[in-house]
This record gives structure tokens, sequence and C-alpha cells, in this order.
């Protein structure tokens, strides 16, 4: 057995994929495993993962049929994950040559599940590097109290894990972005103990990332929210009803936050667009579970969760309109 295994999703990444492949080569732990999924790219993507495969035994190569999106390609890579551990790395970012080595020991020193990687934002346009600022005071968390940090960002999403329960709570397929978000979560969540370890991880910023662009694949982010919700509800879980409480209240705001970005950008999306999205909030308000909401939240003007699409956009327009006349 490979003490981790990383799995990487490569389309079209030519231009990046070198330093990645070669950031895994350089680990200085032992028995390590490398899963690269071609996902159907057009480059020449599969022809360098081919050429590391040759020369390195731990590389093993896959390639799925078409473009599937990271999420399915990660799933066919984990299905032949032999290592304890399980980590990702995207196929534009790169590891220092000590993370695995790092994250392994703090997994074992410290008998925890699942290990935290230092992020470090690598900014494309001008080469900074800044480390991302975890809002913690202590570095060590049980599961649900990495959960909760996870809600608003403040402990990020990169981390070793058990195999275990990786392949128990493989990547959330729901929607191409976003979803991601829901396979973090529930690793935490499902994690006797999550520790903050020194290997680091080199995460690369894209001005024009899928995430940051005003696109309609925004909306995602509630077809993800409610599968996390979902998924949730079917976990054996301590104050289950609490941590469902919580999560609610953050579906909520984020519905919130995203109604009021479309609106804010409504001209940047075609008529048919603007249909599609406003019939998605009209389906995902009437999921929202009223009672869940904290009081003093949804008696605040534009924060009470109708579940009347027609009602709930008369007074978020108004909220708008308010805080327009403000200054806001």
């Amino acid at each position: 057995m490979a003490k981790v295994t990383v799995l990487t999703a490569v389309y079209n990444a030519e231009q990046f994929l070198p330093r990645c492949l070669d950031s895994l080569k350089g680990q200085t732990l032992a028995d390590c495993q490398f899963i690269c999924i071609d996902d159907g790219s057009t480059d020449s993507s599969y022809e360098i993962l081919k050429r590391y495969a040759s020369e390195d035994s731990r590389f093993h190569l896959l390639r799925t049929p078409v473009n599937s999106g990271q999420a399915i390609a990660r799933n066919l890579g984990l299905q032949f994950a032999q290592g304890e551990y399980v980590a990702m790395l995207d196929a534009d970012d790169w590891f220092a040559p000590d993370t695995l080595e790092q994250a392994y020991h703090a997994l074992k020193r410290k008998n925890a599940s699942c290990a935290v990687l230092q992020l470090i934002q690598h900014y494309e346009e001008d080469g900074r590097e800044v480390p991302y600022p975890i809002r913690s005071e202590v570095t060590a968390w049980s599961g649900e109290e990495a959960f909760r940090l996870s809600l608003d960002w403040s402990l990020h999403g990169l981390y070793v894990v058990d195999a275990a329960i990786h392949k128990r709570f493989p990547f959330d397929t729901t929607c191409r972005l976003y979803s991601d978000d829901n396979t973090t979560r529930l690793h935490y969540l499902n994690s006797s103990r999550v520790v903050l370890c020194e290997g680091k991880y080199y995460y690369r910023k894209h001005a024009a990332s899928m995430t940051n662009a005003c696109s309609i694949r925004r909306f995602d982010h509630l077809k993800a929210n409610l599968s996390m919700k979902r998924q949730m509800e079917t976990l054996d879980i301590t104050d289950k009803q609490s941590v469902l409480d919580l999560y609610e209240r953050h579906r909520w705001l984020n519905l919130l936050g995203l109604y009021r970005y479309y609106q804010q950008n409504r001209v940047s999306f075609t008529a048919e667009e603007c249909q599609e999205i406003e019939s998605l909030f009209a389906q995902m308000l009437i999921t929202i579970e009223r009672q869940r909401i904290p009081w003093r939240l949804k008696f605040r003007l534009g924060y009470y969760p109708y579940q009347s699409y027609r009602v709930f956009r008369f007074w978020e327009n108004l909220y708008l309109g308010v805080r327009k006349m403000v200054g806001h």
C-alpha cells in the first residue's frame, strides 16, 4: 500500500502541467502513487502525461472518453487509489518538495484523519505569492469545528485525508462548479481530528477563472448547496440538528447573495438566461426550511425566507432600492 495517493485531473493544461508533475516527481516522501486523469484534453496534455508515466512508475495514467469535469475525472482516479491517504492537486498548481512528507507525518504524529496544507496563492499576472489567511487561533480542530470554519472559508479546502473517508465521500458531481465545496465539508465533518501541517500547496490564481467570471454557471452554487444539505441529512453525526441549522443559515445567506449579484449584473445575461436563473431561484426557495433560520436574521428587511418567488422578489427589490437610496 502506498502512503499517499494524489489525484490530478487534467484538461488542456499543457502550459502549466510540467511544473505540476515535476512537483510530484520531486516529493521527498517514499511510496507515493500519482494518478493523473486526462479529461478529454485536445492539446498536448495527454502526451506530456504519457511521458511522465513512462519515466516514473509512481505515475498512473487514466483517460475519460469525453470531457466530463474535474469531479467525475477525479472519482475515476479515486477508484484506483491505493494510498492510506488521498490528496488532490490541480493541473496548474504544484506542491513544495516536502508537502506530502509533512502531511503524512502530521497525520501520524497527531493521530488525525485530515491534514490541511499551507495554501500559497500565486498570482499569475505579477508572480506574487501570498499565504492564505486561516482565520483560527488554533491549528487542530474536531471535524465539526473544521466544518464550521469551512463555511466562510476561514479554513480552506486543500488537504490530505484518510482514504476511507474520501472513498466514502467521493467528489460531488452535482454540477461542474462549487460541488467540490461539498466534498471538503463532508470530509471535515466526518474526520475525528483535523490538523494544520507545514506542507505547502501553491495555488495559481487566474484573473479570468470561471468562479470569478460573470457567468450563469455561478448559480450552480445553489444546486451544490442543496446537494450538500441532502447529503448531510443522511449522516449520523453528533449534534446533527445544530449542524443542519447552521448550514441552512449559510445556504439562505448564499441564496440572498446570489440574488443580489444577479440584480446587479442582470444586463450581462440574455433573456433566456434570466428566465433560467429566476426559475432556479423559485425552485430553491421552496427547499429552504424557514424554522432553521434564526429569527434575528429572518425578521430583518430583505432577509425573510419567503417561499413564493413573486413575494421574495418584491421584498428583495425593495430592500435593494432602500440600500441604493441610503448609499450602501
